[in-house]
């Protein structure tokens, strides 16, 4: 069975994903992700499931996951149980890991573990014991705080004795061949064709759904309605564009990005960024000023 892709939203403003969840949830099932995964488990034993590796999960369970390796755990509960608290999660993306080694060399020491985790890393109970509650910290925590946690989380990851593997080496996922069932090859085909127009009734058509059903399941899967997700990913292909085409006027880009009109454009800008287009542009020229005059 191909797993699902789960769209991880970083927040603006944050460098990486830190939260909790409960059980069931929307992302317990077998999927995927470009991120890397850091999952502590808080509460209840069960299965886990990591490439072609298949264990007992208890409470304390550490593991890293590495881009794009298919993983699930599976807690053994009686049929209607809800937990409030199952597991805490910390996601980060390989490229912001690769632009803070170049800020900090010291973070290279980290090229280890982040190799292992490609095959998915387990940790000894003693390392759990040190990194759960710095992530119970950081789920809550707030501006520098929060890379404070991050780089102590960081440390002790890359630092710990008696890690192993868990996904044999002759597994090798492949995010391309994933990509060509159900959703997954309708947020294939969003990210291609992002900039043209589409409806709900299209992608249903591509994934041999009705509707209704694609509308349910794409909700599912992502955590937000399909107009939700191609507005923010249109916003970030738009703020690209303010940042790199100087010579593009706003109206352009609004167009140039997907959407129809000027004033929705302004207003989903607003709703994601907190400030007009036209207010980021000239920031970022105030930025720009600021340090050719130092």
């Amino acid at each position: 069975m191909n797993p699902d892709l789960e769209v991880v939203a970083i927040g603006s403003g944050e460098s990486f994903k830190a939260w909790e969840h409960g059980y069931p949830y929307r992302t317990v099932r077998w999927h995927f992700h470009p991120e890397y995964e850091i999952h502590h488990v808080v509460a209840t034993t069960g299965k886990y499931f990591v490439g072609d590796f298949i264990g007992e999960f208890e409470p304390g369970n550490l593991i890293l996951t590495g881009p794009n390796l298919p993983h699930n755990w599976v807690s053994d509960v009686p049929p209607g149980t809800c937990l409030p608290l199952r597991c805490r999660v910390l996601q980060f993306s390989e490229f912001f890991l690769a632009d803070a080694t170049k800020i900090f060399p010291e973070l290279s020491a980290c090229a280890g573990i982040l190799e292992m985790s490609r095959r998915g890393a387990l940790f000894t109970p003693e390392t759990a014991a040190i990194v759960g509650p710095i992530l119970g910290d950081l789920v809550g925590a707030q501006g520098i705080r929060r890379i404070e946690l991050f780089m102590n989380v960081l440390d002790a990851l890359s630092s710990a004795q008696g890690t192993r593997t868990l996904a044999s080496a002759l597994y090798h996922p492949d995010p391309s061949g994933f990509m060509s069932a159900g959703v997954n090859k309708a947020l294939s085909y969003i990210n291609t064709h992002l900039t043209e127009p589409f409806s709900e009734s299209d992608l249903a058509e591509l994934t041999g759904q009705s509707p209704s059903s694609f509308s349910r399941s794409f909700r599912r899967h992502t955590g937000m309605a399909l107009v939700q997700y191609v507005n923010r990913l249109r916003v970030n292909f738009a703020s690209h564009l303010l940042m790199s085409q100087s010579d593009m006027s706003i109206t352009d880009i609004c167009f140039a990005t997907g959407f129809n009109n000027i004033s929705n454009f302004n207003r989903r800008f607003l709703e994601q960024k907190g400030m007009a287009p036209s207010r980021f542009r000239a920031l970022l020229a105030q930025n720009i000023g600021a340090v050719e005059a130092a």
